[in-house]
């Protein structure tokens, strides 16, 4: 079977969405960096990987960051598809945020993310 990068410079997929000359919101690759846009959004990402939380635990996880901003990129990814929120009944009410599916498919970016800024020079200035 024939890769489907063949005739392609290293790492260019053969999709339509990878001839474009302007970035456009379908892109594959803007849809992951819309996902993972924003301060302590992979943080978030990487504690959820690590299994599912309360928002209590999430907080206890990452210190410095403010309710707002968590709240803020719970609902950014809930509506990208990478976190579910359970909410079980009781008093008070029982909220566990997971990953989803597709949520869990971030762990390998995430690390190539990790290895490929792990490699780059040190910063200067």
């Amino acid at each position: 079977m024939t890769h489907r990068t063949v005739g392609h410079p290293a790492g260019l997929p053969d999709d339509l969405h990878a001839r474009v000359a302007t970035p456009t919101p379908a892109c594959p690759v803007e849809i992951t960096l819309a996902a993972l846009h924003g301060r302590w959004t992979t943080l978030v990402v990487r504690e959820l990987l690590r299994g599912d939380r309360s928002y209590s635990e999430l907080r206890t996880a990452l210190p410095a960051l403010s309710d707002k901003v968590l709240s803020e990129r719970l609902a950014q990814l809930g509506a990208a598809g990478v976190v579910s929120r359970d909410r079980r009944p009781g008093w008070p009410p029982r909220v566990r945020y997971a990953l989803t599916p597709r949520g869990r498919r971030l762990g390998p970016v995430l690390q190539a993310l990790w290895d490929w800024g792990a490699e780059a020079p040190a910063p200067t200035g």
